[in-house]
């Protein structure tokens, strides 16, 4: 297993040295193919979306798939150090993506290596490193889904300490826009847009969806991003506003919507309906899995892949959520090591339900 992790680490500080922002990752699709071409292991691609299946995949079995995403988003200006150099100080792995999420990719990358000619599994693995999660776009997992065939669950590597999210927040953007009637400010006339709006975003900021998750807890609405006026001495005519929105099992991103529009006045435009909220049932085998090595269960606030995914998966990886998208992003040596150690250990056990 040792070699593994050093391997992993090796893969690690390459792809942080590879510039793979969403839509530009093709670099690291080349270096993911090369790493699993020089292994022996035959892959395939679509875009910069690259997958493979273990040795002695069988069509008659259950099939999982271990998923994570290589590209990352753009550097914080608060950078102190080069995010495309990886450095390793005090036992921190130092650069763009090492947390979130080359860190779970290249643990997950291991796992399967581990487990690739093995011929004593009830179950199939393929292995998908995938492009635009972190715009939520087109062309990463959701491309290649249907090219991946029958998927009876799956492990979506996100930081999360290596504990288990059994449940996922969907995200819902929508844009709102009141519109009133220019006029000059320094007289009684017109009609403020931003006055009309004020109403609208404090129903956003005080109301509360009836129906509360057991797992998820309720939906989080914040109002995100604000515009209005082009001078000091026009009443503004229109008003704009951006509304981050957190949905739960309870409610669809759709129903949400629904509810939302019969509340406001200003008119509403979500961007997707596609990120909706996810769950596994907590007796499914791959939590039970989770649950005889004593670990924590929790629901995500944060949406990933999993959302787009219609079958049952877990979120768990090494890392911290809470170093995403920061300055002088890391993960830490020892979370790498753990990390493939506990996957290991975790379709090891999976194999024995």
């Amino acid at each position: 297993m040792k070699a593994l992790q050093i391997e992993a680490i090796k893969l690690l500080q390459q792809l942080i040295s590879i510039e793979s922002y969403s839509k530009t990752e093709d670099k690291t699709a080349d270096a993911i193919e090369t790493f699993l071409d020089e292994r022996g292991i035959t892959s395939q691609r679509y875009l910069n979306n690259v997958w493979a299946v273990n040795k002695h995949f069988d069509p008659a079995k259950q099939t999982l798939l271990l998923n994570s995403h290589h590209d990352t988003v753009k550097p914080s200006s608060q950078y102190t150090r080069d995010p495309f150099t990886p450095t390793i100080e005090n036992g921190k792995l130092y650069g763009l993506g090492s947390n979130d999420a080359s860190g779970p990719l290249v643990s997950l990358l291991a796992c399967f290596l581990y487990f690739y000619d093995r011929s004593d599994l009830h179950f199939n693995l393929i292995y998908a490193a995938t492009a635009e999660e972190e715009i939520s776009g087109i062309n990463g997992v959701e491309a290649i889904l249907p090219m991946l065939g029958r998927i009876d669950c799956g492990i979506v590597g996100e930081p999360t300490k290596m504990e288990m999210a059994i449940a996922e927040k969907g995200l819902l953007v929508i844009d709102c826009e009141t519109h009133g009637i220019s006029g000059h400010a320094a007289r009684s006339e017109g009609k403020n847009a931003i006055y009309m709006a004020m109403k609208d975003i404090e129903w956003f900021r005080t109301f509360a969806f009836p129906k509360v998750s057991e797992t998820l807890g309720p939906v989080k609405m914040t109002v995100s991003m604000i515009h209005a006026g082009i001078q000091h001495n026009i009443v503004p005519e229109t008003c704009t506003f951006t509304v981050d929105i957190r949905t739960t099992d309870e409610y669809s991103n759709a129903a949400a919507l629904n509810i939302i529009e019969q509340h406001v006045t200003c008119s509403v435009k979500a961007r997707s309906l596609r990120l909706n909220a996810s769950a596994i049932p907590k007796n499914h085998p791959l939590v039970m899995a989770g649950m005889a090595l004593n670990k924590d269960l929790f629901g995500s606030p944060t949406t990933s892949d999993q959302a787009l995914m219609n079958f049952p998966t877990i979120k768990m990886g090494p890392g911290d959520s809470a170093r995403s998208h920061t300055a002088d992003e890391f993960i830490g040596i020892a979370e790498i090591e753990e990390g493939i150690e506990t996957y290991i250990r975790l379709l090891n056990k999976f194999n024995t339900l």
